[in-house]
């Protein structure tokens, strides 16, 4: 073994340990190891950054722009109605989510499919009786397995397309040169899904409410006169609150409810604050802020997500308290000296900022419930795990803003009235508030909203909050008024898990989308241009035609996907110029396969298919394509046979939540531990080996 072999090695083993261990991200891992071939004198320093520009990243990000405008053209949600069936059973039901999912992500990005269809699934098993998971793994499974049936389905594709043409000196793969395999894999793959796989599925109901018993309540406590917390803003008291692991979900002013009150908010004596806090910290966070016990009702793990149910800005400016009832035609409350006394506020709330003291002032107060809102909500809708076909379950009248109130702010409701809800919420995997905290994302501030809980792997957790760090697959319980709610989760990169309602397609647009996908697929298939230029054009395209806005086309891109695949090409290359991928495929060959071509080609596939399930699946394709091709050159065998194998199996993760975006996407809302993947997945993965290795032979023979 050469030195560089060593080396190359040496930082292989250190990249897939990193993967493994899970504490960095991908695409850190990824660049590190490509600076660690550049300091090592594998990789040019001019062809470091090569892989940025290569056909296969490329391809990835314009076809992730594609997708979005389908998405936002509604076009998908056209195919959805028309597709999935009103009233049929559960094996009718799955087969037809799944199969939906397969089709969609043989075209688009397939993440943003399952994003897309997770909704209808979780409504169709509250139709069905079903626990969500038994309907959201075999939809994640089914879309898995669409991506292998065409070059843009899924990025090991792409890779390997990549590799073929820059490392075995023959050209890419045409667009359905993976259908061979791919489509009978798919269609074998669904059937099992939907008449056998959903039921190995634990029927386990959405988060398990078991582990939502925390001792929680819902307490409310009164600023009385001469309370050393009369006059301080919110914030002041927002280190003692977390010091107790409380936080104030409402604030009561004169019988109006404000909802996740801001930071900036002054504290009067007289107001009510809904506490939320641990039951043996209570007592000391009512003496250290000298506030005194209005009402103390224990809340049932059911009822606690169900509590205060009026946000802040719920039918006020936002900045002041909600009124109920009706209103005069220009939106403001009928109450005599009204307007006089907003004058002297405003000027008096010019002194002390938009928040001022008496900013809540400005309004006759309403009559409102405090908590008796559990007892109205039905025993379905109860339980910090909502039922999905109950959509939001606690609406609860808001109402108008006040004369003279300065324009509200960008995420304020305006004088129309409103309400309230609770809606649960996956974390996507390349979400942008992953591996940040509550108190990093400014909720109440930036969007006026609470965050009640947290789902991580089945299981509800309630304490410390504020610091606890948001992983992929995450389900948060958030509090708040739906426009708020539902621009947290564009800003965000969540997926809501209430019931969806299909949008109204904008006809043109939709129709604008589809024909640019479908071109651009037709000259990439049919060779007129390649399909990093045919797609790139697409692109071009949606963006002069308004079906994907420019802002949104960059947000489209899922950066970290690319900066993985960009930096890991370069290292499959060296991997492939030291010969240390030679290396590896003879001592694969020589432990297990003895010189058998056939048995060789299951050892890689089987190889690929661990590594995908423990780590990236693009990069366990970057590492594996030059194993691949090493393994057919020391058998003589075809290399197509090994790299096809190896695009398919790097493709298929089913054992374990990590090993693809879509295990991770319904981890949290399926209720899913990290051991239940295996139970439909295992039968899975061995209908990939004996489907897809007869296939590989026989369409490429050895």
């Amino acid at each position: 073994m050469t030195q560089d072999q060593l080396i190359i090695m040496g930082i292989l083993v250190a990249t897939i340990a990193m993967f493994l261990w899970g504490k960095w991200r991908h695409d850190m891992v990824a660049v590190g190891s490509l600076l660690a071939c550049v300091l090592a004198g594998l990789v040019a320093p001019g062809n470091a950054f090569s892989g940025f520009g290569h056909p296969a990243v490329v391809t990835v990000a314009c076809v992730l722009v594609l997708s979005r405008g389908l998405q936002l053209s509604g076009a998908v949600d056209v195919l959805t109605r028309n597709v999935l069936p009103a009233n049929a059973g559960p094996t009718v039901s799955i087969a037809a989510l799944a199969a939906l999912a397969a089709v969609l992500s043989g075209f688009m990005n397939n993440v943003g499919a399952l994003a897309l269809l997770m909704p209808v699934a979780i409504q169709v098993a509250g139709r069905l009786g079903l626990a969500p998971g038994r309907v959201l793994m075999p939809l994640a499974f089914g879309s898995i397995l669409g991506g292998t049936t065409t070059l843009i389905g899924t990025p090991p594709n792409l890779i390997i397309s990549g590799f073929r043409e820059n490392q075995a000196g023959m050209s890419g793969y045409a667009m359905f040169d993976f259908a061979y395999v791919g489509v009978p894999l798919t269609v074998v793959g669904v059937a099992f899904i939907a008449l056998a796989g959903w039921r190995l599925v634990p029927n386990r109901k959405h988060a398990d409410t078991g582990g939502f018993e925390t001792g929680a309540y819902i307490t409310e406590v009164r600023i009385p006169e001469g309370s050393s917390t009369a006059g301080k803003r919110l914030r002041e008291i927002e280190a003692v609150l977390e010091e107790g692991d409380a936080q104030v979900v409402d604030l009561v002013r004169n019988g109006v409810h404000m909802i996740a009150p801001r930071p900036s908010r002054v504290l009067r004596a007289g107001d009510i604050l809904m506490l939320e806090a641990d039951v043996e910290a209570l007592s000391d966070v009512l003496s250290r802020l000298d506030l005194k016990l209005e009402e103390d009702k224990r809340v049932s793990a059911g009822e606690k997500s169900a509590d205060a149910a009026v946000p802040e800005d719920a039918g006020s400016g936002g900045s002041e308290p909600a009124l109920e009832g009706e209103l005069p035609d220009d939106g403001l409350p009928d109450a005599a000296g009204l307007s006089e006394r907003s004058r002297r506020s405003e000027q008096s709330e010019q002194s002390e900022g938009p928040e001022g003291p008496e900013g809540a002032e400005r309004s006759k107060s309403a009559s409102l419930p405090k908590i008796s809102i559990l007892s109205e909500l039905p025993e379905k809708a109860r339980g910090i795990a909502l039922d999905a076909m109950s959509g939001p379950v606690m609406p609860v009248r808001g109402s108008a803003a006040k004369a003279g109130e300065k324009p509200v702010r960008k995420h304020e409701k305006t004088a129309a009235g409103g309400e309230a809800v609770l809606m649960e919420m996956a974390v996507l995997p390349a979400s942008e508030i992953a591996s940040r905290s509550a108190s990093d994302l400014l909720l109440r501030t930036r969007f006026s909203i609470n965050l009640l809980a947290v789902s991580r792997q089945g299981r509800y957790s309630m304490a410390r909050l504020r610091s606890l760090r948001i992983q992929p697959g995450d389900v948060l319980l958030l509090q708040g008024a739906p426009e708020n709610l539902a621009e947290f989760a564009n800003h965000s990169g969540c997926v809501p898990l209430a019931q969806r309602d299909l949008r109204i397609p904008d006809k043109r647009k939709a129709a604008m989308a589809t024909g640019i996908m479908l071109v651009s697929v037709g000259v990439a298939a049919l060779g007129l241009l390649p399909a990093a230029v045919s797609f790139a054009a697409g692109v071009l395209a949606s963006m002069a035609l308004r079906t994907v806005p420019l802002r949104s086309a960059y947000e489209s891109v899922d950066w970290p996907v690319v900066v993985l695949l960009a930096s890991l090409l370069p290292v499959a290359g060296a991997m492939q110029s030291t010969e240390a991928a030679d290396l590896v495929a003879r001592f694969l060959l020589d432990a297990v396969a003895q010189g058998n071509a056939m048995v060789g080609l299951a050892v890689i596939m089987v190889t690929t298919m661990v590594l995908t399930d423990l780590m990236n699946n693009a990069a366990t394709a970057a590492v594996m394509a030059p194993i691949g091709l090493g393994a057919a050159v020391q058998l003589e065998a075809n290399p197509d046979t090994f790299l096809m194998a190896v695009a398919i199996s790097a493709s298929c993760a089913f054992l374990t939540p990590i090993g693809h975006q879509n295990n991770t996407l319904i981890l949290g809302p399926g209720g899913f531990r990290f051991g239940d993947y295996w139970r439909m997945g295992l039968p899975t993965d061995l209908i990939v080996l004996a489907v897809s290795l007869p296939l590989l032979v026989w369409f490429w023979p050895l």
